[in-house]
């Protein structure tokens, strides 16, 4: 140990410049940890001053039954309205979200934690924050729903939304708590019907038992093209809808792109981005 300590004293002291630069880095994540931990002390102290109170933003559900409750993290005030209105008010819960929310995968824990949108997320979820100091058996929701459009930036938001659970909250994914809905791709109408269709497997079995069908398809890239009676029955409703599960390795893989896409690595990002150029219209980040 002795020798040790001398060996480095003394690459130190012939190695300034290095021994300053890892100084501060040391200096910087002792100060990043202390941050981490005030800002998570700050947060148990606000829910603990706040008692039952929940975000203004959430419209939650009258059941507490968490094994049996569902909350849906809508994307903007306008698809939560209509959401709101497709609801069980008993069951469902809706959480509106304003955009894109923060992305962990490059944020202190500090700033994390004061960002309006994760802490709306954390209180409405319950169950604290932190892999190493959440309990899922405290989350008022055994069903959290991603709800975003069916497009590129519903895409982003999903993938935000993953790598935020699996690197805050990773025992919900494990048991099984987080799903993404599957609102329906295209419309068509058979007479006065209108009629849904999830993808486009579904858009070609259609067509072949219906081959003399000549109404147009619509592509339906948003959730605001959907009344709430449509919405009800197409996403939200237990008897009609498909929800995806998240798997823990989907989660992962989720935080891996994020991770290659946002992160310090140029060329790992350089290397994604030309590997997947080809399909760059149906890249899912």
């Amino acid at each position: 140990q002795k020798e040790t300590n001398a060996k480095l004293e003394e690459w130190l002291q012939e190695n300034p410049t290095e021994a300053n630069r890892i100084v501060k880095k040391a200096v910087s994540a002792a100060q990043a940890r202390l941050a981490a931990k005030n800002a998570r002390n700050a947060v148990r102290r606000k829910t603990a001053l706040a008692g039952a109170g929940m975000p203004d933003k959430l419209k939650d559900c009258s059941s507490t039954d968490a094994s049996e409750t569902e909350l849906f993290i809508v994307e903007g005030d306008s698809a939560g309205g209509t959401a709101v209105d497709a609801r069980d008010p008993r069951t469902q819960a809706i959480l509106p979200i304003r955009g894109k929310i923060l992305n962990v995968e490059r944020a202190r824990m500090d700033k994390m934690l004061k960002n309006t949108e994760i802490q709306t997320l954390i209180t409405a979820i319950g169950g604290g924050i932190g892999n190493d100091e959440f309990n899922s058996e405290k989350a008022r929701y055994h069903k959290v729903v991603i709800l975003a459009d069916a497009d590129v930036d519903g895409s982003h938001i999903r993938t935000l939304l993953l790598t935020f659970f699996y690197r805050q909250m990773k025992p919900m994914v494990e048991a099984g708590y987080i799903y993404i809905a599957q609102p329906p791709l295209f419309s068509t109408e058979i007479g006065k019907s209108k009629i849904y269709l999830k993808d486009d497997a579904a858009k070609e079995k259609f067509l072949r038992e219906n081959p003399n069908h000549k109404k147009e398809f619509q592509r339906l890239k948003g959730l605001g093209e959907m009344d709430w009676q449509e919405l009800r029955s197409t996403t939200m409703h237990a008897d009609s809808r498909t929800l995806l599960q998240v798997t823990v390795d989907e989660a992962a893989l989720a935080e891996d792109i994020m991770s290659v896409l946002m992160g310090d690595d140029v060329e790992s990002r350089k290397l994604f981005i030309q590997t997947n150029a080809r399909d760059v219209r149906n890249l899912d980040f």
